[in-house]
């Protein structure tokens, strides 16, 4: 005889309940899919291992007996927490928890930003035990601390292209050549060509992206840097030419600190993306996060 519940059967507590709900033993065959002898067997089994009378069955009628009235309310929260149990286990399976390292360019267009932004509270609402690290890194740097493990994901244009990473464009980004206010090409900016600006100064990336063709022979090429801010403040100098992104130099042109050379022209287009080392098996964090960027990107 057993007089621990968390002992007992808990199929036998379903059936009890059953025949509880139910009225009676007879009601509770068609609740049950079984018959009224199985039924009754398994009462009688479930009263043995309680060592007490849970109700009165028979020609008289089915009736609770006291101790059978208390352990109906015992059974009903046993069964409660047990699918409260289920439940929370369902849901650990679910969510995601951990942190995610991410890096990031610096000066991303805002309407991209609010895309990832969008994919972040998307992802957070679902898994509340997820957290996110960025860290912001220029384009020369991204590359490298995913291949060292130091970030799961980056989001940025990239020199290398390494084989040992994946990359997923994400959305382009228009880059225009400007010149500042101060510069002897100003007044004329706008409907300048190629030749028109070839022998000046010009600032440049110090590792340029396969779609930048030079726009003046590497003498010329006076100033290299990865910065974003540090080119746009030799450009305001009005010592050097260069390329900005067009909505980064959006507020300049607005101020007249900034015109573009030719906009028709003097452009190119850099594609962002999403990288990550490669494995044929990405984690479960950076997959979940990859998907919700595809989904506010619209690439599926």
């Amino acid at each position: 005889m057993l007089g621990n519940v968390s002992e007992l059967d808990i199929r036998l507590i379903r059936v009890f309940l059953a025949v509880v709900e139910a009225g009676g033993i007879s009601a509770a065959q068609g609740t049950l899919n079984t018959t009224q002898p199985t039924i009754s067997a398994q009462l009688a089994s479930l009263e043995t291992r309680l060592g007490f009378r849970l109700c009165q069955r028979g020609r008289a009628g089915f009736a609770l007996t006291p101790k059978g009235s208390q352990f109906v309310d015992a059974a009903r929260r046993l069964l409660a927490a047990a699918e409260g149990f289920r439940v929370e286990v369902q849901q650990i399976n679910r969510t995601l928890g951990g942190t995610l390292n991410i890096g990031l360019l610096g000066q991303i267009d805002p309407q991209a930003n609010k895309r990832i932004a969008l994919a972040i509270a998307r992802l957070r609402a679902r898994h509340r035990g997820l957290y996110f690290q960025f860290t912001e890194l220029s384009s020369t740097f991204l590359e490298e601390k995913l291949i060292n493990g130091h970030l799961d994901l980056a989001i940025g244009y990239f020199w290398h292209r390494l084989d040992t990473i994946d990359y997923l464009p994400l959305f382009r980004e228009t880059q225009i050549a400007y010149c500042g206010a101060a510069h002897p090409l100003y007044p004329q900016a706008g409907g300048l060509n190629s030749e028109d600006v070839a022998g000046h100064e010009w600032v440049w990336p110090s590792h340029p992206l396969p779609e930048m063709p030079a726009p003046t022979a590497l003498e010329n090429l006076t100033a290299l840097t990865d910065s974003m801010d540090g080119a746009a403040l030799l450009i305001l100098s009005g010592q050097h030419l260069g390329f900005l992104p067009q909505h980064y130099a959006t507020k300049h042109v607005e101020q007249e600190q900034l015109r573009a050379l030719n906009p028709d022209q003097l452009r190119y287009e850099v594609d962002f993306q999403a990288a990550m080392r490669r494995s044929a098996r990405p984690g479960e964090l950076v997959s979940a996060f990859l998907e919700e960027l595809m989904e506010v990107f619209e690439l599926q």
